[in-house]
């Protein structure tokens, strides 16, 4: 299998070398994969960057479908859309999102471990990317990517989707209006 391009996504458009560092904010880990928590420089596949294609700060939740995806799940959260994925954001944050430059930092694979979830790889080492691009126009990445945008007063009607068959994943949370009690478990830092 060939290996996945790997990607960090940043607003700092002078990255020259990433050094592992630690997450700001700790997560909880399942038993022994607390080390993620430690020093590390952060990859995504291309095939779930739709994930990152945001303000680093912006909470967000994306779904996408598994193969054990139901059809009533389905029908409640997906509809009849023709898309990869869905990404939920906020009404505050959407002239962010809009006005927003990014950079995509691509890196080569090797000193990356695939932490075989949702396209994260992890290096304990110091990697230096292979190049960078500037993402000038958010939407448009998604749309690229297959990503439908849905913008929401707040995310909280959607705290039951991880209760689903549907892959959820929410990031920056904490910066959600009323997101209150802990945010689901997930690797992302």
């Amino acid at each position: 299998m060939e290996n996945p391009r790997l990607f960090h996504f940043s607003e700092d458009p002078n990255i020259e070398l990433f050094e592992p560092r630690p997450v700001r904010v700790a997560s909880v880990r399942a038993p022994g994969l607390e080390w993620l928590n430690g020093p590390l420089v952060w990859a995504i596949e291309a095939a779930t960057q739709g994930l990152y294609l945001f303000p680093r700060e912006c909470p967000r939740i994306v779904l996408w479908r598994t193969p054990e995806t139901t059809a009533e799940d389905l029908d409640r959260w997906w509809g009849a859309r023709d898309c990869r994925m869905i990404a939920h954001i906020e009404w505050r944050w959407f002239e962010r999102l809009r006005t927003a430059t990014i950079h995509r930092y691509e890196f080569a694979t090797e000193g990356f471990e695939d932490l075989n979830d949702y396209g994260a790889w992890v290096s304990r080492s110091a990697q230096r990317p292979i190049a960078i691009e500037a993402l000038t126009d958010l939407p448009a990445a998604m749309a690229a990517e297959g990503v439908e945008l849905r913008i929401m007063p707040n995310l909280t009607p959607l705290r039951d989707v991880w209760s689903t068959s549907l892959h959820a994943s929410g990031v920056r949370l904490r910066n959600a209006t009323g997101w209150e009690g802990p945010t689901p478990a997930l690797v992302t830092p």
